[in-house]
């Protein structure tokens, strides 16, 4: 393997494992998820469209580097790849207003309803290669953004 490849392989597995967070011994996902939050603090910083604009450009070279990961090791969606824990979390706390009650949670929906996957998320599995693996994710995240922002509109926190 040629220097520049491997380079690309080592950055797309840094990318895939969510800074290698993916290799945390127990509960790989939630610790993607948690790095998740600690990058979504930057980028809450953002305005609207850049933080739409990082989060679509991390979702598709998640799905490049997932893929890549996947296919080096033969397994469909491998459990050290947790980029779409990372970017499901960013999208349960997109344009929400950030407080410990909002980030709190984001954080839980998002977690318990990427282990249920209920429709379509589930279905979205299905899909080939990065796909598949990113974007039942994403819908987990749409899922937890809409079950806070309701929330919020039932229980206003002042």
């Amino acid at each position: 393997m040629s220097s520049s490849r491997s380079v690309l392989s080592l950055a797309a597995q840094l990318v895939a494992t969510g800074a290698g967070s993916g290799y945390a011994p127990f509960a790989p996902g939630t610790a993607g998820s948690l790095v998740g939050l600690l990058l979504f603090w930057p980028l809450s910083r953002l305005p609207f469209a850049g933080q739409v604009g990082v989060t679509v450009a991390l979702f598709l070279l998640g799905t490049l580097a997932a893929a890549h990961l996947a296919s080096r090791l033969g397994i469909k969606d491998p459990g050290i790849v947790v980029v779409d824990e990372v970017v499901g979390q960013w999208v349960s706390l997109l344009l929400l207003p950030l407080t410990p009650l909002t980030v709190v949670l984001g954080f839980l929906l998002f977690r318990l309803l990427d282990v249920l996957k209920p429709w379509p998320a589930r279905d979205f599995e299905r899909l080939p290669g990065g796909w598949g693996i990113m974007a039942d994710d994403v819908m987990a995240g749409i899922y937890a953004n809409l079950l806070v922002r309701v929330g919020l509109l039932v229980w206003p926190v002042a």
